[in-house]
């Protein structure tokens, strides 16, 4: 006979629980896939308003690694030796570049072609940074919920994540940088040692090391991770915090991290001798120090431990800087590098090394910066950091160390605004995740909840010294009305926010620097295309050796797109070879044509942007070109020559005589006159009246100018045109009749008028 059962039975009630539970993950899943499919989509307004194209400078050279990765295999690339850089220096590719963003752009393309699925190495370079920010809008959501037992906290973090314009801003369709695939990997390595230092786990700890090293493999920026693990261990145990999870973590992190990162030939001992690592090696024996004293007080007399702990943390800590010192001055240990010491003084890199202070991301950052990348979690973000100092767990205390290091970091240096985003997602997910779940619980709470909260509340303010009696007036807002309000003000700022995000990805971020967009007077787009046509006409009317000079900034996209051999391009490791450059550019033509004979230069490109009004052109990078010309050159190349003698920088007739005559302004003004009626000739970038006689060029002849003006390329002269044109131009300007010259060899000609 079937006995009958309760419905509300404890069996029931677990296959409830059950259901609701499945329920609930079921729905958290489809909810992070359509953040996924947000976060991808946000980045495909260069691609649909464009074209699939490469952008900006560095992921031309990464996107060219790639395809000889791809081409040749992976030995090959590793021993590759580039030939077409850096001429006539040339580059040992393989051992010094960050080789991850490579590898896995190759791996999936030979997955893919293994599943018989056809695509082309170029489409997979353009789609793998968007591809990623899915995944790092998952290991957001993981972070997240590490944080708080809250459900819609990771949610939230990851759609924050996903459409932040400050993560955007180097994850768009198309920008094949290393931070593509760097920032997943800065993430979700934090949540594995969040992880390991929750559970204790060797697993986790071991696991964390392994994508710390694939993070290594992949950008320059573990550094940050190096720092920030190490600092987070350190402020535990000045916390009192240390433990066995802690140590265990830590330790079995830092010893296989740091032997995964030493097998990147790029990095290979820096680990262990240089000093922006030290601190990492330093908590290292710290924390066995720590461990070893807990030992010690476990077996020896309270009092006679205190006086090994005096004795033996003086000791130790005396002989750990002594020897630090010692292998700094005899050279083990390499010093902190200039990018560093620019982290700490902003001024540095400006008086001491200007190539770094020249790069336009090294820059500190201004104010609405944050306001424009991060909105309205600017305001979210110290309210979620509070919040985790009212509970101050150790996963909390990592929180807060991040935020302020980040914040420190990312006012110094506009790229660095990408290590703080994530810690800005993940904060303002658990405010904003505290107040939808206050205010969007219905139930108020009865007046047997409402006393027995106003106990406890009065019980624990009474430990703290504050005196509160019961028969005082619960406060909160439980009216329908309140909490309408205040839900509606957060859906309200959250629906501005995805707004803000997707204007600013839309008309910000999603323009390749290869190609222009402007307006035309009825609304609609014009295409501006000079960078593509000018590498296109180097590619098909100049020979497959011809060197090619030009400021770094452009090497890597001659390199991939026209295919030439450059003498610098953006890896900037030589500083005197762009010095050299950079007095090329700056110096007569008598002083010129020697360096670039000396180099075998053919042709020289500048990018001119007087007529269009285009501001990022060489006349206006100009004085860093003098600048690091002048810190190998002092008494040849001086900046204050190209001033006035009021200290303008002026292009116009008042312009300075070192100025008319430097190799970069002639080319830049070179027959651009004849553009305009006499007298009327304009540069419309720095709203300059130019006169009426153009430079003359002896040296170099006019080959190609784009039909926008902003790309101009000379061709280098041979030596007895050169000395052809300077017996002419000089008998031109001193009235005499032309006569016939007899050919002369190179220096003695250039020193004619």
């Amino acid at each position: 006979m079937a006995v009958a059962t309760d419905a509300s039975s404890p069996v029931d009630l677990l296959v409830n629980v059950g259901k609701n539970q499945s329920t609930k993950t079921l729905l958290r899943f489809i909810i992070l896939f359509f953040i996924a499919g947000a976060a991808v989509a946000s980045r495909l307004f260069s691609v649909i308003r464009f074209e699939s194209i490469i952008h900006e400078f560095d992921p031309w050279f990464n996107f060219r690694a790639t395809k000889y990765l791809v081409a040749n295999g992976f030995y090959d690339f590793w021993d590759w030796f580039d030939d077409r850089t850096w001429h006539p220096l040339g580059r040992v590719t393989g051992g010094t570049l960050y080789p991850g963003l490579m590898v896995t752009s190759g791996a999936i393309y030979h997955a893919l072609r293994a599943l018989t699925v056809p695509v082309d190495i170029r489409n997979i370079c353009v789609l793998l940074a968007p591809a990623f920010s899915g995944l790092t809008a998952y290991a957001a959501y993981l972070l997240t919920n590490e944080m708080t037992t809250s459900p819609s906290a990771g949610l939230l973090a990851a759609a924050f994540m996903g459409i932040t314009p400050g993560y955007i801003s180097r994850s768009v369709a198309g920008s094949y940088d290393n931070e593509a695939i760097a920032i997943f990997l800065l993430v979700f390595t934090f949540y594995l040692w969040i992880k390991a230092l929750k559970l204790g786990s060797v697993l986790w700890g071991a696991l964390c090391a392994l994508f710390y090293g694939y993070m290594v493999a992949s950008w320059g920026g573990y550094a940050f991770i190096t720092c920030l693990v190490p600092l987070h261990a350190f402020v535990l145990v000045c916390m009192g915090r240390f433990s066995m999870r802690l140590y265990t973590s830590y330790t079995t992190w830092y010893a296989l991290g740091t032997l995964a990162s030493m097998q990147i030939p790029f990095v290979g001992f820096s680990p262990v001798r240089t000093s922006e690592h030290m601190p990492a090696l330093g908590i290292f024996g710290f924390l066995q120090l720590v461990a070893f004293l807990e030992y010690v007080r476990s077996a020896v007399p309270s009092r006679q431990f205190q006086t090994f702990l005096y004795a033996g943390l003086g000791g130790v800590f005396g002989l750990a800087v002594l020897a630090l010192v010692g292998l700094t001055t005899f050279g083990w240990i390499a010093p902190w590098s200039g990018r560093f010491y620019s982290l700490w003084d902003t001024g540095y890199a400006k008086i001491h090394i200007p190539i770094i202070a020249s790069v336009s991301e090294h820059q500190p950052t201004a104010w609405p910066a944050f306001f424009f990348d991060l909105n309205m979690l600017i305001w979210l973000f110290p309210a979620g950091v509070y919040l985790c100092f009212q509970k101050l767990h150790d996963e909390h205390v990592f929180i807060i160390v991040y935020a302020l290091f980040g914040s420190y970091f990312a006012g110094v240096m506009v790229r660095l605004m990408l290590t703080l985003t994530p810690v800005v997602c993940v904060a303002a997910a658990i405010a904003c995740s505290q107040l939808l779940d206050t205010f969007l619980v219905a139930k108020s709470p009865e007046p047997a909840e409402a006393e027995e909260e106003t106990a406890e509340s009065a019980s624990t303010k009474k430990k703290h010294g504050v005196l509160r009696t019961a028969s005082q007036p619960v406060v909160g807002i439980y009216s329908y009305l309140s909490k309408g309000f205040v839900a509606a003000c957060m859906t309200l700022y959250l629906l501005i926010f995805v707004q803000h995000c997707t204007w600013v990805t839309s008309n910000a971020y999603s323009s390749p620097s290869v190609v222009l967009a402007s307006k035309m007077p009825d609304g609609s787009q014009h295409i501006i295309d000079d960078y593509r046509e000018a590498y296109q006409w180097l590619r098909q009317n100049t020979h497959e050796n011809a060197k090619i000079m030009s400021w770094w900034d452009y090497g890597y996209q001659i390199g991939g797109m026209a295919d030439r051999p450059t003498l610098v391009d953006n890896n900037t490791w030589n500083n005197t070879h762009i010095a050299t450059v950079g007095k090329a550019m700056s110096s007569r033509e008598e002083v010129s044509y020697p360096i670039m004979r000396q180099h075998e230069v053919d042709y020289v490109l500048v990018v001119f942007g007087g007529l269009l009004g285009y501001s990022g052109d060489d006349i206006n990078k100009f004085l860093w070109m003098v600048r690091i010309a002048e810190g190998i050159w002092p008494d040849e190349v001086k900046e204050r020559d190209f001033f006035t003698p009021r200290g303008e920088y002026r292009v116009d007739d008042q312009a300075s005589e070192t100025m008319k005559n430097s190799l970069m302004y002639k080319m830049s003004y070179y027959n651009y006159a004849s553009l305009f009626p006499p007298g009327q000739a304009q540069d419309r970038v720095r709203g300059a009246r130019l006169p009426d006689t153009s430079p003359v060029l002896n040296s170099l002849e006019e080959a190609y100018t784009s039909e926008n003006w902003i790309i101009r390329i000379y061709k280098v002269k041979d030596l007895d045109n050169v000395g052809r044109d300077h017996a002419s131009a000089a008998s031109f300007e001193r009235g005499h009749k032309k006569k016939k010259t007899t050919k002369k060899r190179g220096p003695r000609v250039l020193r004619v008028d």
